[in-house]
């Protein structure tokens, strides 16, 4: 049983879900210690329990240690299953993160499934639902593979109650290549709010406006129902010829919304400006795939601690090489010959 150390690099729940991806493509039964070291409140809560059960779900795995505060897990997998499955987080823990936990095994599912997903789809330190729609099964698609998903309800933090659904097709990932990202097709900017003052989205757009040079067609205001809030979600997406490109900030108490708005869009205009092909929270999220898969290479700008953790994880379940160089003071790029399992 492969044993891994849960404080390695930003020591967060990373660790655990990289580590139950890679365990059930791999069929490598592993033991995680110390898990979310890294953290305040180190051990497993709520979200990281639900990821773990879901995966255990997938594959019939043989689990012990699944508790709430639990640091230290043993997970034994078994054959993967595809149909349908549904995951639900209590709180607002972030339900797109568990699919992505999931996803890599149910590629290789000897049939299609649906998941249905309830929890957080739009909250700090977790790529909300249009990551997922926008950035990341599209370059999942450019690796040959189909994962389509879809949004009834969203669920802000704290509350949480969001609902979507996730169809994925099993399939063989091939290789990823990003190196250029093209010329810029189209930029826009959308302010969401939940039971809140709906002049937060117009504060929010005006610094857009401003910022952006956003033509008011290139600007929208969603005000959804206030029993869902209460909430606020600001997005830039950069679409350019070979990918798209999103940044986000929230609301939060004590911070104006002309603050929110400028963190997105302090972000977009620092890619922007550089010459990547990846953002760095989709730098993430490739490195899995493209390990399992037929490896590949891409752009980006400086290498996140999450990507630099990822890389430790999956060195520990695979014989890979991820090779980060820099290209110029702005641009790193990042290479991986893939373990193609």
């Amino acid at each position: 049983m492969l044993v891994i150390d849960g404080s390695i690099g930003e020591g967060g729940g990373q660790v655990l879900r990289s580590a139950l991806s890679l365990s059930m493509v791999t069929r490598r039964p592993f033991k995680i210690e110390r898990i979310r070291a890294g953290r305040d409140k180190p051990g497993l809560a709520n979200q990281h329990l639900v990821a773990v059960r879901a995966a255990a779900s997938v594959c019939n795995a043989e689990v012990s240690g699944d508790q709430l505060g639990s640091t230290a897990l043993s997970f034994r997998p078994r054959a993967i299953k595809g149909g349908e499955h549904r995951v639900a987080i209590d709180t607002a823990g972030s339900a797109t993160l568990v699919l992505q936990t999931i996803t890599p095994a149910l590629l290789r599912a000897p049939e299609p499934s649906v998941v249905t997903l309830e929890g957080g789809t739009h909250n700090p330190a977790a790529p909300p639902f249009e990551f997922l729609e926008k950035c990341w099964t599209p370059a999942l698609a450019t690796m040959g593979v189909k994962v389509q998903v879809s949004l009834e309800r969203p669920g802000f933090y704290p509350k949480g109650g969001g609902l979507f659904t996730a169809r994925i097709t099993p399939g063989d990932l091939g290789r990823f290549e990003r190196e250029e990202r093209g010329a810029e097709k189209s930029r826009r900017a959308t302010a969401t709010i939940a039971g809140l003052s709906e002049p937060i989205a117009d504060r929010e757009l005006r610094v857009a406006k401003e910022r952006l040079g956003l033509a008011r067609d290139q600007m929208e205001r969603r005000v959804l129902d206030e029993a869902l809030g209460p909430g606020n979600v600001f997005q830039v997406e950069m679409a350019y010829e070979h990918g798209t490109a999103l940044f986000v900030s929230f609301g939060e108490r004590g911070l104006r919304a002309e603050q929110v708005a400028e963190l997105a869009i302090g972000r977009a205009l620092a890619f922007h400006e550089s010459d990547a092909a990846v953002e760095e929270h989709l730098a993430d999220q490739l490195l899995l795939p493209m390990a399992i898969g037929k490896g590949g290479l891409f752009t980006t700008t400086d290498p996140s601690s999450h990507a630099r953790t990822q890389a430790e994880v999956l060195r520990r379940f695979l014989d890979v090489d991820v090779d980060i160089t820099t290209r110029d003071e702005r641009t790193y790029t990042i290479e991986m010959r893939g373990a193609d399992v």
